[in-house]
């Protein structure tokens, strides 16, 4: 089994359990000892969860807000997929306003060589986008504001401003869940500020999320389904879903 395919694998576990030995995930994995207590550790490091004598603890199994390394780990492929179909959505030399989370860091990835101009907010997006390129590159306007720990995007009033101060051709959101009744929802309040922001700065909206954002739990909403222009996702919406969605002039962009 490949690094990232145990990784993945132990992730899972951890959503669905409290805790798990090395010994239990030996068997799952099929690796040795050594091997798993690597990947412990490096899962530790990146907020998947705790390490504790002889295994690890969950850090989201009673509920909690997944950390970012844990969403990470989740629908990789999917997010690979929609961010290719969101890049091929966006027109060189735009104005792209681009929100933070693992599926923005992947459109990030699919947005380093293109000649428009970004907004990124997240330092993950930042890193990509300013890594040197040969041919066309994106210029790269900063937030400013303050940076939450571990999931390194910005946050805050200043952010907030310099976001309003400015009007893009696209606003690519990331919405931590999604429902027909309550449009783009995010798990705390100050997320929901920037991304709203982002949202009414833009001319065209599009959000990208994977299917298991849909009617999942989070807080603090973002906006109404109708300020939304594309959705791209990984889930086939069924008839009705498709006939809502069409009445409120929301194209869907299946991957």
């Amino acid at each position: 089994m490949k690094t990232e395919d145990r990784h993945r694998l132990i992730g899972d576990l951890l959503r669905k359990r409290e805790e798990i030995t090395v010994d239990e995930l030996i068997a799952e994995c099929g690796a040795s000892g050594a091997t798993i207590r690597r990947d412990l550790d490096v899962l530790a490091s990146h907020g998947v969860l705790r390490r504790i004598h002889g295994g690890a603890r969950s850090l989201v199994a009673r509920g909690d807000t997944p950390g970012y390394g844990q969403r990470e780990l989740e629908d990789q492929g999917a997010k690979v997929r929609i961010a290719s179909a969101v890049a091929e959505l966006l027109g060189d030399r735009q104005y792209v306003w681009l929100d933070s989370g693992s599926t923005a860091t992947e459109i990030a990835r699919k947005l380093a060589r293109r000649e428009m101009t970004i907004m990124p907010m997240s330092l993950r997006s930042v890193q990509i986008l300013a890594e040197p390129q040969s041919g066309s590159s994106p210029n790269l306007l900063m937030p400013g504001g303050s940076l939450v720990p571990g999931e390194l995007s910005f946050r805050g009033p200043m952010a907030e401003s310099n976001i309003r101060s400015l009007r893009f051709d696209v606003a690519v959101v990331t919405p931590c869940a999604v429902s027909l009744k309550d449009g783009l929802l995010a798990h705390d309040l100050e997320d929901a500020a920037i991304k709203r922001a982002g949202i009414e700065s833009a001319a065209r909206v599009v959000a990208a999320c994977s299917g298991s954002k849909w009617n999942a739990n989070a807080v603090a909403l973002v906006a109404a389904m109708e300020s939304v222009d594309v959705l791209v996702t990984d889930r086939q919406p069924d008839p009705n879903e498709l006939d809502q969605l069409e009445r409120l002039s929301v194209e869907v962009v299946t991957v």
